[in-house]
């Protein structure tokens, strides 16, 4: 029978989030793939744990992917680890699962520490809808170009980030969704654990002036419901109601249906729409 490879969140700082699962886990499987075995070391010894240990990174998961399959395939078990948190959220560990499903090796997750659903939970921004990117593109046009599909975002945004790159994503977060509130977080779960609640002007001009240290989980208001409104009342602002009501009998609505959606775009009455379109004619 073929192996299973569970995939085994660690802790992202202090040694005793891991559960009580996951150490048994790593003490009973075959082979736990790390993304840096040096670091994954470390936490082993904490535990004394002497599974033996592989390398499974960004760097070699094109060949190296196969060979743990095989191994799979061949009945040992395997965890998949990262340095810190769930394995598979921003790191090569995606890849590895992909591959066990396309040759019908069990995946199970062993679950614990995460820093995007950390971080959101003690931003003090909305939590009831969010949506999660990870590391923005390093370059100016893939990053301008992601957030740009992002200004109009209603949910919560969390980002990750290093610290010589904050305050340049700062600046192209200011530029691109504006002055909204933002929560910045850092070094989660560490002594110097920090939550720092204000907008997306004022964290530029404190960090500015303070170096960036540790790392980053930026939390992000989505837009507001009135800002929609405003944007999609400036969408009907380059054509006339008239032509407005026409676009959408041309789509199939009734002209009783075009009204109601031309007044819902335009945040007008039905009645001001009709008087409108009279005095057209």
């Amino acid at each position: 029978m073929p192996g299973t490879l569970y995939l085994c969140a660690t802790p992202i700082g202090n040694l005793e989030d891991i559960t009580y699962r996951a150490v048994r886990i790593l003490k009973e499987v075959d082979l736990i793939a790390a993304e840096d075995t040096r670091h994954t070391k470390k936490l082993l010894n904490h535990l004394e744990i002497t599974t033996p240990l592989t390398s499974y990174h960004e760097h070699n998961k094109a060949a190296k992917g196969p060979i743990l399959i095989e191994k799979l395939k061949e009945g040992l078990n395997i965890a998949l680890v990262s340095d810190a948190g769930t394995p598979g959220i921003s790191d090569p560990g995606e890849d590895l699962v992909r591959l066990a499903h396309e040759n019908n090796i069990l995946v199970t997750p062993v679950p614990g520490a995460s820093a995007v659903i950390s971080g959101l939970i003690i931003s003090g921004l909305s939590t009831r809808r969010f949506i999660f990117e990870g590391f923005l593109p390093t370059d100016n046009k893939g990053r301008n170009e992601r957030l740009r599909k992002l200004s109009n975002e209603d949910r919560t945004i969390v980002l990750y980030e290093a610290p010589h790159r904050l305050l340049k994503t700062l600046e192209a977060l200011y530029e691109a969704l504006g002055n909204r509130k933002i929560s910045i977080v850092r070094e989660l779960t560490k002594q110097y654990e920090e939550v720092k609640i204000s907008t997306i002007e004022e964290s530029i001009k404190y960090y500015q002036e303070v170096s960036p240290k540790g790392e980053f989980v930026l939390v992000i208001e989505g837009l507001s419901n009135e800002a929609i409104n405003e944007i999609e009342i400036k969408k009907w602002e380059n054509i006339s109601i008239d032509e407005h009501v026409r676009l959408y009998i041309d789509q199939g609505k009734t002209q009783k249906e075009a009204l109601k959606q031309v007044a819902k775009d335009r945040g007008l009455s039905k009645r001001e729409v009709y008087q409108i379109i009279h005095q057209i004619k």
